[in-house]
């Protein structure tokens, strides 16, 4: 009998979902593997522009934080997605990613403009239902992902913080609701 009971559970526990976050129809799960580190859902946020809804957003971190000069100071793995629920063309994405830099970064070195050019070659049209992410390892750098495709990397912390800084700066570019929302101080 306890054999019997023991089964059930344990098949009871493998069927119970993961957590997961939901906002606007999207779920994000409450953690990601990334490589050898688990990182866990801070919050997500909603992008809105005019009226519309443009895309919801997860930033995972080693631990929650609502400091966003503790996290962007710290030399550890992190991730953000963006998952569209409208379609962006191109053009419009490269843009935000020019004005987020010079909003948020104080001094923009040549080779911080240079990685933020090699960012907007690999920009594409983005439909609803997509995904874009950024996901930075200390070791190699930050890795992107544009509609469900790897893009490639690109080094340097100094690239991982900038664009980070376009969503928790001083000055983000999808507003300062949706930096409250992605650092959990809804």
């Amino acid at each position: 009998m306890k054999r019997l009971v023991a089964a059930l559970l344990l098949t009871l526990l493998c069927l119970t979902p993961a957590r997961a976050a939901e906002l606007a129809g999207v779920t994000l799960p409450d953690t990601v593997d990334v490589g050898a580190h688990k990182l866990v859902l801070n919050s997500i946020a909603l992008r809105e522009k005019f009226v519309f809804d443009v895309y919801v957003a997860g930033l995972y971190l080693p631990e929650k934080s609502s400091d966003p000069e503790a996290i962007l100071q710290k030399e550890a793995p992190r991730m953000m997605v963006m998952h569209f629920v409208r379609d962006v063309d191109a053009k419009a994405i490269r843009e935000a990613w020019i004005e987020g830099l010079e909003a948020n970064v104080k001094d923009i070195t040549p080779e911080l403009r240079d990685k933020f050019d090699q960012l907007n070659d690999m920009m594409a049209d983005i439909k609803d239902g997509q995904e874009m992410g950024f996901t930075y390892d200390p070791g190699t750098g930050t890795d992107v992902m544009v509609a469900g495709q790897a893009k490639g990397g690109i080094p340097g912390k100094d690239f991982a913080d900038a664009i980070l800084a376009t969503w928790i700066g001083p000055k983000p570019g999808p507003g300062k609701s949706f930096k409250k929302q992605i650092l959990g101080e809804k």
